[in-house]
């Protein structure tokens, strides 16, 4: 049965923009009673065709899948569009390298698959659905992502417990959908990681940062390097490969902290530089001293949707304002927010006045963002999550 959104006057401007979200306020009516999760086409007031995609219950009712009446969302779509991302890593060098087999290969909206992460790491693919419909569909996925990579994955995992909305009833299980084996080491840019896909963070590991590692790297020489909200100690260990003096984890998690000691005994044995502390972060600022003169903030989500921004901005304030006022003289800061609420603009806003309440010098080295295997659609604005500025501090 093809069931039918029929929008209010005027309210398809943003899908001719091709933006990919028909939010519910849009909706005039709905012919028939489509269940979550399963597909719908949306027409405009004047009974035109817009575009189809999976039908949610909550304020984004349609994620669009297709702008094209005519095409499918069938075993053949899918492959299609999978072929079309794996294809775009292969061009920008991120796949197929022989020093990296950790990438991301579907990124939601990014490409044209709104609700759907995969990841990749060495021969297992790491699947997470934000949408019922992603969910309903996962093993029609699972068979197109065989055909498409060729025989490099052996492993599919679903990893969608914590990542669908809770008012659908799905009950999703994290399990494998195909294969099984529990070798977890993966490869980025020629320094190897455990990646907990079972019970770890996202899909088990930060790939958004990847390039953002590798730059700090290039600054790490010879520094006292403080790594705060440490997770799998990712920017430790690119730290150590780049010859920091020393270089101190920290985290609030015992089970994070075990891992980014495990890291680094992978790529760094027996390497006495790194010491790693399970402790709160404001915490261990209020009590350090001025030893560091680099200093990575990469907390987790302060804001989570609009209503904490607030509070996040705060956050973000009190944090940085710690930073640049224990920092050394000539250090240099990492700061980030990974906050979709948190714009680039609140962001700055909330570190600037971090650095006018420390009373610092502070010059801005570089502007970052996530790296092109998070693609952010250029009719879909939303999907630039990651913010990040490099700051030299006098």
């Amino acid at each position: 049965m093809t069931y039918r959104v029929i929008l209010k006057r005027g309210k398809e401007e943003s899908l001719k923009r091709f933006h990919p979200w028909v939010f519910s306020g849009a909706i005039a009516r709905i012919e028939g009673e489509p269940e979550e999760g399963e597909v719908v086409d949306v027409f405009t007031a004047q009974n035109e065709f817009i575009a189809k995609g999976h039908w949610q219950i909550g304020s984004i009712a349609v994620r669009v899948l297709s702008f094209k009446a005519e095409e499918a969302i069938d075993s053949e779509f899918w492959k299609r569009r999978l072929a079309t991302a794996y294809a775009m890593r292969q061009s920008i060098g991120v796949a197929g390298r022989a020093d990296n087999n950790t990438y991301r290969l579907i990124h939601g909206e990014g490409d044209n698959l709104p609700g759907l992460v995969i990841d990749i790491y060495a021969r297992t693919a790491v699947m997470q659905a934000h949408s019922a419909g992603m969910h309903l569909v996962r093993k029609e996925i699972a068979d197109a992502l065989n055909e498409v990579m060729k025989g490099s994955i052996d492993n599919i995992y679903y990893k969608s417990e914590t990542t669908l909305p809770f008012k659908a009833d799905l009950f999703p299980e994290n399990g494998f959908l195909q294969g099984g084996s529990h070798d977890n080491v993966a490869m980025e840019y020629g320094l190897k990681f455990h990646i907990d896909w079972l019970k770890g963070q996202k899909t088990g590991f930060f790939v958004d940062q990847r390039e953002n590692r590798s730059l700090l790297e290039h600054y790490a020489k010879g520094r006292s390097v403080l790594n705060m909200f440490c997770y799998t100690g990712g920017f430790s260990v690119y730290a150590m490969r780049g010859g920091a003096q020393l270089v101190h984890s920290v985290d609030s998690s015992a089970k994070a902290i075990d891992l980014t000691n495990k890291n680094i005994e992978l790529n760094f044995p027996e390497d006495t530089r790194h010491e790693a502390f399970a402790e709160d972060a404001f915490k261990y600022l209020d009590r350090m001293g001025d030893q560091y003169d680099l200093i990575i903030l990469d907390p987790p989500a302060f804001a989570k949707h609009r209503d904490a921004l607030r509070n996040a901005l705060q956050g973000y304030r009190k944090l940085n304002v710690k930073a640049f006022e224990k920092i050394k003289p000539g250090g240099i800061l990492f700061t980030f927010s990974c906050s979709q609420a948190v714009s680039k603009e609140n962001f700055r806003t909330a570190v600037f006045t971090a650095a006018a309440m420390s009373g610092r010098s502070v010059r801005i080295l570089h502007q970052l963002t996530q790296p092109a295997d998070h693609p952010v659609n250029i009719y879909h604005p939303e999907g630039e999550y990651l913010k990040g500025l490099v700051l030299y501090v006098e």
